[in-house]
């Protein structure tokens, strides 16, 4: 179902129970309404309609504002209040909700297709979002109609969102069939395929369009300043413009933007990463930082140790796990005698002076105070 022939049933559905005629222009305005928008504009500059699949707003509690909604575009008292217990109703019966841009993103970043709810604190009009399952999202016209039409408008998170869906996984890769893409090219040569061949071919085709419409839609967002795009493009294609712009707020794991950094020869940017990873109490960021970036800073470098320690975490301890005799780590089937191998070594620093120590823990002790608030 489209968007158009979700507004043109419903603008049947209300004719018909109110003995009104309404304007197709109002019926958008209404079903925005329904879902507690001000306006059809309002809703579609972040969010989009879903049908049968994930919501973050469900139409229960809005039919007040349908009515007054109603009252506005003109129409009369016995209309509205129809409207207000009609259209909320035949919604919930369609299942169509509505699902924030941002919230969609949030949860295709996570982990597709894997039925739970998930909150989403940067869209302060919801408090959870709902979904079914990745092959009913994924095949919801409604949703990609309204993504679709976000994106040709210029929203750079529709684009992102476009991009994530149409992402062609290794998983996609390995279900199609051997000599999928011989089977492409001889039927882009003109032969007749059919059976399993013209199967194996269509499925490599479908594939190399999402690839297109991955790379399209990844591009367009980055293009408009989406930050995790920009990462994206950076750790698929190597393209440094992330890190060589002054963006928004990022949401990816400070380490793994280090990682892509250190991918890509940036040294200046794998320790700035690395060091925000730290000071939100990664303690492998900082066992690195003291490796391999503040060997030359020892007050630094304590203050790492000292943090790691408020945390729970001796760096200066080598830590052990069991192994076999070969050297590899222990297993209870395999059996047999037990040893104690080194897994990761202690680092080892030079000392410093009591006053150096004093700047250190006094640093790590405010470290220390920052983390303890962002979690509480």
């Amino acid at each position: 179902m489209t968007i158009k022939k979700l507004a043109f049933e419903i603008q049947k559905h209300l004719q018909t129970s109110t003995g009104t005629d309404f304007k197709r222009t109002h019926i958008y305005e209404l079903l925005a309404a329904s879902f507690g928008f001000r306006s059809y504009a309002a809703l579609c500059a972040t969010a989009v309609f879903t049908e049968q699949s994930l919501y973050d707003r469900r139409t229960a509690g809005h039919s007040d504002r349908v009515r007054n909604r109603c009252l506005e575009l003109g129409y009369s008292t016995v209309a509205a209040t129809t409207v207000a217990s009609e259209l909320p109703a035949g919604l919930e019966d369609r299942q169509i909700g509505v699902i924030g841009i941002n919230s969609l993103i949030g949860y295709l970043k996570d982990e597709l297709g894997r039925g739970s709810w998930i909150d989403d604190e940067d869209d302060t009009s919801a408090t959870e979002v709902r979904w079914r399952s990745s092959s009913d999202m994924l095949a919801s016209p409604l949703m990609l109609d309204g993504l679709n039409a976000a994106a040709s408008g210029g929203n750079a998170g529709a684009h992102y969102a476009l991009a994530l869906i149409h992402d062609p996984s290794e998983d996609d890769l390995d279900s199609l069939g051997v000599g999928s893409d011989y089977w492409y090219n001889q039927s882009k040569s003109g032969r007749v395929l059919t059976g399993v061949e013209k199967e194996w071919a269509d499925a490599y085709a479908r594939r190399l369009d999402s690839e297109r419409q991955y790379v399209s839609h990844l591009r367009e967002a980055a293009k408009r300043g989406h930050q995790d795009a920009l990462l994206e493009l950076a750790e698929r294609f190597g393209d440094p413009t992330f890190f060589e712009q002054q963006g928004g707020p990022v949401k990816a794991a400070p380490d793994r933007i280090a990682r892509i950094a250190e991918r890509l020869d940036r040294t200046l940017d794998a320790k700035r990463w690395l060091t925000e990873a730290a000071t939100s109490g990664d303690i492998e960021a900082m066992r690195r930082l003291i490796d391999e970036y503040d060997r030359e800073d020892l007050v630094r470098c304590w203050t790492w140790v000292f943090l790691a320690e408020l945390l729970g975490e001796d760096l200066t301890e080598d830590q052990n796990e069991a192994i076999h005799e070969d050297g590899s780590s222990y297993d209870d089937d395999r059996g047999g005698p037990m040893f104690v191998g080194v897994r990761r070594a202690g680092v080892e620093l030079e000392p410093i002076n009591a006053a150096e120590e004093a700047i250190a823990r006094l640093a790590a002790d405010e470290l220390y105070s920052t983390i303890e608030d962002s979690d509480s």
